[in-house]
């Protein structure tokens, strides 16, 4: 019921919808965008960087970074890492004898006899790191890699393992590390957005939610990119020509000039424009990016793309690597499907990490010899690692069951200390007795070595700051170069 004083000024409906046009459509932008703004606000409030329109423009972290960029190289489903880069003699001893520790319920509590590794370990390089023979070209590279023995997770099942190695939190909605480190440091390619995921064929449990987001604004979110040479759908501008769009560009900014004449001015309309140039350039850009024939013959046979058993993985691999050469802030490496369980192997452990190994391995061997040669592995940190590990002993006669007590990890680049083992698991591999290392203080690590404070980087959210590591994390720092 309006109050008796007023009085509506008259108005016909040709002047009101001469008038309303643009405010309707500013509207819509305004709602598009309305996280926009709470993100670059949150981003001066936080110490990283200021208040700007361009969600994705580079910002200040708080301390001097060792690396800008980021790949990960993410082993879905679980290595054993009693079969890769943790031998234990234990289980040659013991081989089929029931194990003597205390085991806790499994993922399918199928507690088998001990389990031997089927795979012969050598030290390989000036450290005299041991590779189980399922990495022979990996091998070659030990030198550059700090090995984690002693990871543990909070969860034995895989969707919410998942969810907490990529975004420190058990369930979904929380934003990926992905996310936080593009919503905390921008990205420097301004024709590809800052996180890319790159999909070698499988979508890991939990889904596209891995890569979330979550409650940051949407600018941060993974975009995936698919092999071959149509990495995105709608990619081609169809029927439109380039004047269309940029006609239609145009007058986006002349809507937001508009806008910013008769309301001031507005940060969500900047990055909304900002989002759309960013849509017309990658048309561009991502044609330029997944086309392979300037390579030299000899840089694609490093990766594997002579053979059919690594090329898929080796093109992703290269493409990460002209991902952070163009500035591109995290790059995310999904497994290819080699016809077996990922590296989920709760049966037929051999052939399974077999295949899964051969179909990595060299490429991503390839990608460290490749960003060394090009001084490019100083300033990217390379992370490799599953969700958790798998039990030492047999879960059936020839597979093992999920372990996320005590399992591997590697890192390389970045800052890191080459050549090194960090902590260890007990006799049999299957807890950690030594150095823990909690996701938390993974995630911690990694933005700290990216330039960032993980205590300080914060989005509030429901009434709380919200970070990556939640309420823990310390930095590893015996990884760490001096």
């Amino acid at each position: 019921m309006h109050c008796r004083r007023y009085r509506p000024a008259p108005q016909s409906r040709r002047e009101l919808l001469s008038q309303a046009a643009h405010g309707f459509g500013l509207v819509a932008l305004a709602g598009l965008t309305a996280e926009e703004s709470r993100a670059s606000s949150r981003a001066s409030e936080t110490g990283v960087g200021s208040a700007n329109p361009d969600p994705l423009a580079v910002r200040t972290g708080h301390l001097p970074a060792r690396a800008r960029n980021v790949i990960f190289l993410y082993m879905d489903g679980g290595p054993s890492q009693v079969d890769t880069f943790d031998p234990k003699s234990r289980l040659d001893r013991e081989h089929g004898e029931p194990i003597k520790i205390p085991v806790p319920a499994t993922q399918f509590d199928n507690v088998g006899r001990v389990l031997k590794s089927p795979w012969e370990f050598r030290r390989h390089g000036q450290s005299g790191i041991p590779v189980s023979s399922l990495f022979p070209h990996i091998a070659a590279c030990v030198d550059d890699l700090a090995v984690v023995r002693s990871m543990v997770a909070d969860f034995s099942e895989h969707t919410n393992a998942n969810y907490f190695l990529h975004s420190g939190h058990g369930l979904q909605g929380r934003p990926s590390m992905g996310a936080w480190c593009v919503y905390g440091l921008g990205s420097e390619c301004r024709n590809l957005p800052g996180f890319v995921v790159l999909n070698s064929g499988m979508i890991p449990p939990g889904g596209v939610d891995c890569f979330s987001s979550g409650f940051l604004p949407a600018s941060f979110q993974g975009s995936l990119f698919r092999s071959g040479k149509q990495p995105i759908p709608d990619l081609k501008p169809g029927e439109e020509s380039v004047a269309q769009q940029q006609a239609k560009l145009s007058l986006l900014k002349r809507l937001d000039g508009e806008g910013t004449r008769r309301f001031g001015p507005d940060t969500r309309l900047e990055a909304a424009i900002a989002n759309y140039e960013l849509a017309f350039r990658m048309q561009t850009a991502v044609p330029d990016l997944v086309d392979l024939t300037g390579e030299t013959a000899a840089t694609r046979s490093l990766y594997g793309l002579d053979d059919p058993s690594t090329e898929v993985y080796g093109t992703q691999c290269l493409v990460a690597r002209r991902l952070v050469e163009r500035g591109v802030r995290f790059v995310e490496l999904l497994c290819r499907n080699v016809g077996t369980d990922r590296w989920d192997q709760h049966g037929n452990l051999r052939e399974g990490h077999e295949r899964n190994a051969r179909a990595v391995d060299r490429p991503i061997a390839g990608l460290l010899q490749d960003l060394k040669s090009r001084g490019l592995l100083d300033e990217t940190l390379v992370v490799w690692a599953g969700e958790f590990g798998r039990t030492p002993m047999a879960q059936g006669t020839n597979g093992r069951d999920h372990n996320p007590f005590g399992f591997t990890i590697w890192l390389a680049g970045g800052g890191i200390r080459g050549g090194v083992i960090h902590g260890a698991t007990d006799d049999y591999g299957y807890y950690a007795v030594e150095n823990k290392v909690t996701v938390h203080d993974l995630h911690a690590t990694m933005l700290h070595l990216l330039g960032v404070d993980h205590k300080r980087l914060t989005y509030r959210f429901s009434g709380r700051d919200m970070r990556l590591t939640d309420v823990s994390g310390e930095i590893v720092t015996p990884i760490l170069r001096a």
